[in-house]
């Protein structure tokens, strides 16, 4: 046999393998992703404060890191009230909605800018609201409500045009970055889809705001700035959850995205995983088969003996292991389904 013979027989037999094993390499997989969740939301129960909240290791209780453990119990398939964490995630709801100031925000100890903290909480009520019994829902939903006020109130601040529709670190900032940008986009539109009071068209100016962020590349910090993985997962995603799925910029953010494979030890990894993982979902076929077999091994590979994740970079390590643990859990989970806004 000459050597094309051989390399066509070498291809042919190596397709058929993957045809046999494929589907059992997927099996144990999946059965190693269930695995670790299970271990890491043990482990997110032990590090839970008497009063309800979880803790960021530099600055103490924060309803941000909270509203992420929340989202991880959610995203994992358990309820508020029910089964064997529902206690652990009603008293986690009582803080955040404990910790809503008299202008709608709801923050404690912010640890990179209030409103990543409100944007975050109140995405978590969001997709809550459906879940609590009628007895909290009343409560949560005026918490809500507020918190969804103060959002579009601060994208009103008087800004230059490149900065007009998004938000940054204070309510009355007068400029936008996209990372804060995405969490308050995500809310208003969780609280949209459940019937709350958000005017569509400033769903469409946080969305021009997006892409103002876009470049040929991706997605930067702001406008004209270079393009990163993480950042341009969030604009991919704060688009797709607009019902932008195929715009120019959604479709080079992915091609972008499969040239940049996240590496455990590099910034913001846990933000980016989280990103990469919905928006890779949410955009489906090949783009998310290869999203899936990159960053899911490396999240399995680097799961602690006690269930939760530690940052190796910087970056992160100030915001403690809660925080890693929850977007790591919210990034394996996506497949679930649980969480209303991060359905295809």
């Amino acid at each position: 046999m000459n050597r094309s013979g051989i390399r066509l027989c070498f291809s042919l037999c190596t397709l058929t393998a993957l045809m046999i094993w494929a589907p059992l390499a997927g099996a144990v997989e999946d059965q190693a992703v269930d695995d670790a969740v299970v271990k890491a939301l043990e482990f997110l129960a032990s590090q839970q404060n008497r009063n309800g909240s979880w803790s960021v290791t530099s600055a103490g209780e924060s309803t941000a890191t909270t509203s992420l453990a929340v989202m991880a119990f959610l995203a994992a398939g358990h309820l508020p009230s029910e089964g064997p964490y529902g206690p652990a995630i009603d008293r986690a709801i009582d803080y955040v909605l404990a910790h809503q100031q008299r202008n709608g925000l709801i923050v404690d100890k912010s640890t990179h800018g209030p409103m990543y903290d409100h944007g975050i909480s109140t995405l978590m009520l969001a997709e809550v609201a459906g879940m609590t019994k009628k007895e909290n829902s009343v409560r949560v939903r005026q918490v809500l409500e507020n918190g969804i006020r103060l959002i579009l109130k601060a994208q009103q601040v008087r800004k230059a045009r490149r900065e007009s529709g998004g938000w940054r670190y204070q309510p009355g900032s007068e400029d936008s970055d996209l990372s804060v940008t995405g969490w308050q986009l995500l809310a208003l539109r969780a609280a949209k889809d459940i019937g709350c009071d958000v005017p569509i068209e400033r769903i469409d100016l946080a969305v021009e705001y997006v892409k103002k962020c876009a470049n040929p590349r991706g997605f930067g910090y702001q406008p004209g700035n270079g393009s990163t993985a993480t950042l341009t997962a969030a604009g991919i995603l704060c688009l797709q959850v607009c019902d932008h799925f195929e715009d120019r910029e959604v479709v080079a953010g992915m091609e972008f995205l499969q040239r940049q494979p996240l590496r455990y030890d590099q910034s913001w990894f846990f933000y980016g995983a989280y990103y990469q993982s919905v928006s890779a979902y949410k955009y489906g076929g090949t783009d998310w088969d290869r999203t899936k077999m990159l960053l899911f091994p490396e999240l399995l590979s680097n799961q602690g003996p006690q269930g939760g994740w530690i940052a190796r970079n910087g970056s992160e390590q100030p915001h403690g292991t809660v925080y890693s643990t929850s977007l790591a859990v919210l990034a394996l989970t996506v497949e679930y389904g649980y969480l209303p806004i991060y359905q295809r």
